[in-house]
């Protein structure tokens, strides 16, 4: 049985294999950096992040706690960012004192980031960091650092781990680019 993204599908870009590999190599990246760091929080921002902290969080070796984040630029059959970010869901703890990696997908205008950003760096963490899944460096438009990247990528609409199209095969083991012309019924 199919789930049916096979219609969508132009090509898988990032293999299931590579993405768990890739994804080990930050956990080490991440441990050496924070290794003896107290206070260390793992900020999902939701939905897309959630399989990439899940097998993230599993390769780093310190002490960490997590928290998810909720925010809206998009909309369901958006393709570009709608510009207005707004938070759907905070964090249910306090992270002044507290360093701070947040956890993100993608990463592509660099407008939600930055909003993000600012949001948690107003609340005073020891420190605050991003680790990014995949990076459209030639999309962005705001200036973002991002200390932890698993893949730059060119500006192609993807979809699979974690990332959806139109709401759906977030579920799938690989980020595959998606074949637009199919999916105005997706």
């Amino acid at each position: 049985m199919t789930d049916g993204h096979e219609r969508y599908l132009q090509e898988v870009l990032i293999s299931e294999e590579r993405l768990r590999q890739r994804i080990a190599e930050l956990g080490k990246e991440i441990t050496t950096d924070y290794q003896g760091c107290p206070g260390l929080v793992l900020v999902c921002v939701l939905k897309g992040g959630i399989l990439f902290l899940a097998d993230l969080m599993r390769h780093i070796q310190v002490p960490h706690g997590i928290d998810f984040l909720a925010v809206s630029s998009y909309g369901v059959g958006a393709r570009q960012s709608q510009g207005e970010v707004r938070i759907m869901m905070d964090l249910s703890s306090q992270i002044s004192g507290q360093h701070v990696l947040i956890i993100e997908d993608i990463i592509d205008s660099g407008h939600t980031l930055r909003y993000v950003m600012e949001v948690l760096q107003a609340r005073r963490p020891a420190s605050l960091k991003l680790c990014a899944l995949l990076n459209k460096v030639s999309r962005r438009r705001v200036n973002i650092q991002v200390d932890y990247t698993g893949f730059e990528i060119e500006d192609r609409f993807v979809f699979g781990y974690g990332l959806d199209l139109d709401e759906r095969y977030r579920n799938l083991p690989f980020v595959g680019v998606a074949d637009l012309s199919q999916s105005g019924d997706a």
